[in-house]
């Protein structure tokens, strides 16, 4: 088992539930996962019952790059974390965000306009470029474009993290392995850079009320400052990686899979000039782009940007009437449940309409899970979701995706694309969860 986690981890969990059904204990290694994929097993685990689990395998090894961030923390700390963080998502605020995000979004347009017949372009290089400019402009008040390494060093750091996982952490850390040595440089330019944001935060006049500002605060209480300083590196860490790479790969997997449907290319074409004409879109327009988030929704089911939901429980429990012992480690995949055929109508298909809301009426809850659920659902989804919308509109209006001829698509880790015009992308999958 150990050598079929190595060699394709997602496969490995899909083909036992398909194989035995919605719980299956894995053995893996030393380890044995206990797998649960129905709707009331993720309502428990992630709901009803959260307190009786803590985050669970692939912790440790993301703590190696993240430390003790939103992402990684637990306990009193993580309810720390998340009361300074929440008010930059609220709802209010969205509205002062999608301005922002169009702004982006139309530096993204205009860029790709620049390179229309020049050859081939990297679309994963830009839509990272793009959800980096949207997260600086939207949380940190920062120009991160100064910043151009950031993607590269999140993709050493995630290839480490997963590295780790697969193989269980049996490989010693200390080894100097290529690999190893790649994510230690990425891990100290990441600190490198917080550390900069962090820095010419403090030398403005004081008053801004976003996340950066807000962190920032909230370490000045810490009597010991490198404890404040390695919160603060951790905090930001977290937020640049959850911040950008999610939505990206959502709008990668979201162009691939329209590519496969002319209608839904031209429905979001025509919803486009409908509702946005020439325009940049607007606040009030997320509500009138609703084939949009249908598609994006879709995407997100077949590709969730939370695909792993790992726990260990703290105590015995009872999940869909089977056993859990007391620090056994529990997954729940959305990856999975988001295809679980008794909820799901031809469940492999890309339908956006299936999120209508008269069809979606009936189906459960924690049937679909894409951000995750319960007191750890992804603090930003809502941001997350309107800038995919508004991008997703934008370039339906103007560009056609085209696939090269001959091309294989997995689903993880990585994913070649093409723009009308020979714009290639590529899209990773990625787990993220705070």
């Amino acid at each position: 088992m150990l050598a079929v986690m190595a060699r394709d981890r997602l496969g490995m969990i899909t083909d036992a539930v398909d194989r035995y059904g919605d719980a299956v204990r894995l053995p893996v290694g030393h380890k044995s996962l206990h797998v649960f994929n129905h709707p009331d097993h993720a309502k428990h685990v992630l709901a009803d019952n959260a307190g009786n689990y803590r985050k669970g395998i692939g912790l440790v090894h993301a703590r190696r790059a993240l430390g003790d961030g939103l992402l990684t923390s637990e306990g009193e700390l993580w309810r720390k974390q998340r009361k300074v963080i929440q008010p930059a998502f609220h709802p209010r605020r969205l509205a002062h965000h999608a301005g922002l995000i169009a702004v982006e979004a139309e530096r993204l347009m205009e860029r790709l306009r620049q390179r229309r017949g020049d050859g081939p372009v990297d679309v994963v290089a830009e839509f990272t470029g793009l959800t980096l400019g949207v997260l600086g402009r939207t949380l940190l008040d920062a120009d991160l474009s100064a910043f151009g390494s950031i993607g590269e060093e999140f993709a050493a750091v995630q290839d480490q993290a997963m590295f780790e996982l697969a193989t269980l952490g049996m490989v010693p850390t200390w080894l100097p392995l290529r690999r190893q040595l790649r994510f230690r440089r990425a891990r100290r330019e990441l600190q490198r850079v917080v550390d900069q944001l962090v820095v010419e935060r403090e030398s403005r006049v004081a008053g801004q009320e976003d996340v950066l500002s807000r962190l920032i605060a909230s370490t000045r209480g810490e009597s010991d400052p490198r404890v404040a300083r390695d919160r603060l590196r951790d905090e930001l860490v977290t937020l640049l990686l959850a911040g950008h790479e999610t939505t990206a790969s959502t709008l990668g997997w979201t162009l691939y899979l329209i590519d496969r449907e002319p209608g839904v290319r031209q429905r979001l074409r025509e919803e486009a000039d409908q509702v946005l004409g020439g325009r940049l879109p607007t606040y009030e327009d997320l509500h009138h782009l609703r084939y949009a988030t249908m598609v994006v929704e879709e995407a997100m089911r077949l590709y969730p940007p939370v695909w792993l939901l790992p726990r260990i429980a703290r105590g015995a429990d009872l999940v869909g009437g089977y056993d859990v012992p007391v620090g056994a480690d529990v997954v729940i995949l959305p990856y999975t449940l988001h295809r679980h055929r008794e909820f799901w109508v031809r469940p492999e298909r890309f339908d956006p309409d299936r999120f209508d809301p008269a069809r979606a009426r009936d189906r459960p809850r924690y049937a679909y899970i894409p951000f995750g659920a319960g007191p750890r659902v992804c603090v930003g989804s809502n941001l997350g979701l309107m800038e995919a919308v508004f991008v997703l509109a934008m370039i339906a209006r103007e560009f056609r995706l085209s696939i090269p001829p001959g091309h294989q698509v997995v689903p993880e880790p990585m994913l070649s694309l093409r723009i009308r015009g020979g714009l290639p992308m590529r899209a990773r999958m990625v787990d993220s969860e705070a």
